[in-house]
């Protein structure tokens, strides 16, 4: 994940920089680099790789100022190179920014920018935010003023640092929508700037967080924070035990509740590296696959354990229709016992968060024997999963602390539809439009989650509704009937609530007998291809007395006189309303849980990495 470091003081900035990278080593890179104020000019250390390289870089031509920022980025535009790394100057020199998140209308703003006669020295979307910036300086606008106006025009979520030699005494920076937290520390006569808690621990217990559509200008002595349109806000200092996995959750009650806050810079990071938005190409090195290869694939059996089966559940539909390959789905506990049909031109596809669930290693290895292509999609760097493959897609979700599964479930989703539209490239059933087509309806997945977790108090009010149900039946359909499994899993799992997902068409033959004013039927009906039968099973559910909730897409009038409880979720493609669909199921288990008073991070029974069959 992009990491971001900021320092204003009275010591030198370099050391405490590079220190704070360090801290944010192990979420993942693949350039870094730093920006210090000296003597009224900006100074620059950039390098691709790891840190180390930039660590040589300024021992090879130290810097040294009382203010500076500096970051570790995952590509998402343009390759992992020295030029495309962070921080990012303007055309003056005057001013320099780093940032997480994508930028979705970035194309647009580059034209607009270059019509300007702005020259562009990298390939990614961050540098139209410094040359926006600097436009808006030129006009005569102070550094807050012109971020201010610069940032109206960012469509996205972000998180963003700048600073600039016409004002050397303050740095400016923002946090729109989820992309990142932006975390501010306190210190004496010394303030700092992280994207997360870990890199600023050493110096400082007292922060603040950032809230969505807020700037805060930050000197020496202290800080002042704004709404995006210029009203002042009273925030909240917070004191970090020290406790360090205390320290670890940060603002947030609980593991899981931070790591659903996480999604949307995890997703980010999932893109990162591998979206070539300009192109419309997914590159997925990793995966060792070349055009002749693809072509042979006969099959590719898909094989997980919980959770991560659902995901492999969405992953079928994504591989079958845009890959036009066939794909069977694996529970991992179960592969070996029916001696499945493998040959060289089958793929295994294990799906693992831990990378070490013994049921899927298992699995893996019968694989192995009968000759097949193996693959993984694995969050766990250097885990038995990565090992055994031939090739491997990471998740680049971070640590992922919470018993129950919600980045490492999300961020699948988005490589197993990033694998099909590689898959369907090489294979050639996708013209060069529709590869475009789904290759940028990627940028709209930030920004999608960013939306969903902004509701969280509107779920939180229908869990406190909900809170005492005993049964519960989550129907869905088509590319969302595995996250109706998927969402009575959360619940089952941390509220014990007897939860059973089931595909909506099966209802009829069996499960609507439950059907009573004591059962929740929580129906997953985003509009997706198949909207009206869904909204015939609520239909259904409704005439028995169910109590009905159903996820709905924002503006649906039909749902919403159905349900009693709606659940909405942005407008979204439809190959990508799992990713939406699935949020509010996860705030809705954790909130229930709480209410319950139950340990959500450690529910009872059950462990983080089953290593034993």
């Amino acid at each position: 994940m992009c990491g971001i470091v900021g320092y204003i003081g009275d010591k030198d900035a370099t050391p405490i920089i590079i220190n704070g990278l360090k801290r944010l080593e192990y979420r993942g890179y693949d350039s870094a680099g730093l920006a210090v104020i000296e003597n009224s000019h900006i100074e620059v250390r950039r390098d691709a790789g790891k840190l180390a390289n930039l660590v040589n870089r300024v021992a090879e031509r130290p810097l040294k100022g009382k203010i500076g920022i500096g970051h570790t980025r995952w590509a998402t535009h343009g390759e992992p190179s020295e030029r495309n790394a962070h921080p990012h100057l303007g055309q003056t020199g005057k001013v320099v920014v780093v940032h997480n998140g994508i930028v979705e209308n970035f194309m647009e703003l580059r034209e607009e920018l270059a019509a300007e006669g702005v020259l562009f020295n990298s390939d990614t979307d961050t540098e139209t935010i410094v040359h926006l910036i600097e436009r808006y300086m030129g006009a005569g606008s102070s550094l807050e003023q012109a971020a201010r106006k610069a940032l109206v025009h960012l469509q996205g979520a972000h998180g963003i640092v700048v600073m600039s030699t016409h004002e050397p005494d303050k740095i400016v920076c923002a946090r729109i929508g989820n992309a990142g937290g932006v975390v501010i520390g306190k210190g004496e006569n010394e303030m700092f700037i992280a994207s997360d808690i870990p890199a600023i621990l050493e110096h400082t217990r007292r922060v603040v967080f950032l809230e969505s559509r807020q700037m805060a200008v930050v000197t020496q002595n202290g800080y002042e924070v704004t709404t995006l349109e210029g009203a002042k806000v009273a925030v909240q200092e917070h004191t970090v035990g020290w406790d360090p996995v205390s320290a670890e959750k940060g603002e947030y009650r609980h593991f899981m509740q931070k790591e659903i806050h996480e999604q949307v810079r995890a997703l980010t990071d999932t893109l990162a590296g591998r979206v070539d938005f300009e192109e419309g190409k997914i590159r997925i090195p990793q995966l060792n696959l070349t055009t002749e290869k693809a072509k042979q694939i006969n099959k590719i059996i898909i094989t997980a354990c919980g959770t991560a089966a659902h995901a492999g559940m969405v992953g079928k539909t994504y591989l079958e229709r845009i890959a036009r390959v066939p794909v069977e789905v694996e529970i991992a506990s179960e592969f070996r016992y029916r001696d499945p049909i493998v040959d060289e031109n089958t793929v295994v596809l294990a799906i693992s968060q831990s990378g070490e669930t013994a049921d899927t290693l298992a699995a893996m290895e019968l694989g192995r024997m009968r000759g097949a292509i193996l693959w993984s999609i694995v969050n766990a760097i250097g885990s038995q999963a990565m090992r055994l493959a031939d090739g491997y897609i990471s998740m680049q979700t971070g640590p992922e602390i919470g018993v129950a599964s919600t980045k490492a479930f999300t961020a699948p989703l988005v490589d197993l539809y990033m694998l099909a539209i590689v898959l369907g490239d090489m294979r050639g059933y996708l013209s060069d439009a529709e590869r475009r087509k789904l290759v940028n309806d990627l940028r709209l997945v930030p920004s999608l989650v960013g939306e969903c977790l902004n509701r969280e108090d509107a779920v939180f009010e229908v869990s406190k509704a909900l809170k005492d149900v005993q049964n519960s039946m989550y129907l869905g359909r088509g590319i969302n009937m595995p996250i109706a499994y998927e969402g009575a899993l959360k619940l089952k799992e941390i509220s014990y609530i007897h939860a059973e997902g089931y595909p909506a068409g099966e209802m009829k033959h069996g499960p609507i007998a439950l059907v009573d004013k004591e059962m929740l039927v929580l129906a997953i009906a985003p509009k997706d291809p198949w909207y009206d039968k869904m909204i015939s099973q609520i239909e259904q559910a409704k005439a028995r007395g169910g109590k009905v909730a159903v996820i709905a897409t924002d503006g649906d009038t039909r749902a919403a006189e159905i349900a009693d409880y709606v659940f909405w979720v942005p407008d979204a493609p439809w190959y990508l309303t799992p990713i939406v669909t699935v949020i509010p199921l996860q705030i809705f288990a954790y909130h229930i849980a709480t209410l319950r008073g139950l340990d959500v991070d450690q529910p009872r029974n059950l462990a983080k990495s089953v290593t034993v069959e």
